[in-house]
């Protein structure tokens, strides 16, 4: 449906088309002029420019061009008017909403800052909104911008690599940064930038080529993948081994629709009555009917399927699988 401002600047457009052609038959069938002299003698009449007259007018003639005069103006001036508000609200509006996305974003404290919206970014972006994780997009491409608008997403239009855009997307309160971009230069060197400006950011950086992993690692990336690599082997195990690849899609994509089931971590903190305690003391799974599929220790090695006397230290991540309420309860409780 059309808006009212729209709708004015039609309606003005078909008066302004009915004084024209008012004008044009009337000069033509009763002072005879040719159909080109009666509409120049119709515009020269609107827009009052003060040109003489083609040929000389009779009193009807005259009383015509009184009216084309009186009704050309209106209808002008009202046009003009409708087309110049349309253009500085439309102009307003757009100042008023980016200032307000950019406060929100000012305002966002351990979001994610995603760089780039293309495939990647933008699959990225659908979990992350799914999930209810707050997040903002730097990116400057008019077609990904468009397609931010349409899903309304938090986004700022700037260039990534640039320093000045980490930190209008708020790196300084985020709690990460995913390099999204297809070369794997601007992923380095933005993972540089975000490297020099927080040495304790997380760090989530997409590489495109094998040989990019090392150059990544070492600008500050704290992890790197390659999503073509990880797609083709998922699809090599729907080959070789259907059941487990299976089980990976149903873990990672649909666990929570087909069972009702979700994964999460839990961090043990310092303080936390869990430090010493093994599997079996911690009663996490009879308190809370989950789980533990692993352990990340804090200098980053993984424990699958612990056993019941593994203890637990301050640092340590566990991972762990269950419904999706119990899930929530446990981590409000353990983190408490």
């Amino acid at each position: 449906m059309m808006s009212m401002p729209y709708k004015n600047v039609r309606n003005a457009a078909i008066m302004l088309c009915c004084v024209l052609l008012f004008g044009t038959l009337s000069y033509h069938f009763i002072e005879g002029m040719t159909l080109f002299e009666s509409f120049y003698m119709t515009i020269i009449t609107i827009s009052t420019v003060g040109f003489s007259e083609i040929r000389p007018l009779s009193t009807i003639g005259r009383v015509i061009t009184i009216i084309i005069i009186s009704t050309g103006i209106i209808i002008g001036a009202y046009t003009i008017g409708t087309l110049l508000r349309l253009f500085i609200e439309g102009e307003i509006s757009r100042t008023l909403g980016r200032r307000k996305v950019e406060k929100q974003i000012a305002s966002l404290k351990d979001h994610y800052i995603i760089c780039g919206y293309g495939r990647i970014g933008k699959l990225i972006c659908q979990e992350l909104a799914a999930a209810k994780v707050p997040f903002v997009v730097i990116e400057n491409d008019p077609q990904a911008i468009e397609q931010l608008q349409k899903e309304k997403y938090l986004f700022l239009a700037f260039d990534a690599t640039q320093e000045d855009a980490l930190k209008s997307a708020g790196i300084m309160h985020a709690k990460g940064i995913v390099t999204a971009l297809r070369s794997d230069a601007d992923n380095v060197f933005i993972t540089l930038t975000a490297r020099g400006l927080r040495n304790d950011i997380y760090i989530l950086a997409r590489a495109s080529e094998e040989s990019s992993i090392i150059k990544l690692k070492r600008a500050g990336a704290t992890r790197v993948d390659l999503p073509y690599t990880i797609g083709a082997k998922r699809m090599a195990q729907a080959l070789i081994r259907p059941a487990v690849g299976d089980f990976i899609d149903l873990a990672i994509m649909d666990m929570d629709r087909e069972l009702g089931l979700g994964m999460e971590e839990v961090i043990i903190r310092e303080n936390s009555t869990l430090v010493g305690k093994n599997l079996i003391e911690s009663n996490i799974r009879k308190d809370y009917g989950v789980i533990i599929v692993a352990i990340k220790r804090k200098n980053g090695l993984m424990e699958f399927n612990p056993a019941s006397s593994t203890v637990l230290h301050a640092h340590d991540v566990l991972v762990v699988m269950g419904k999706k309420e119990d899930l929530l309860r446990m981590n409000r409780e353990l983190t408490a």
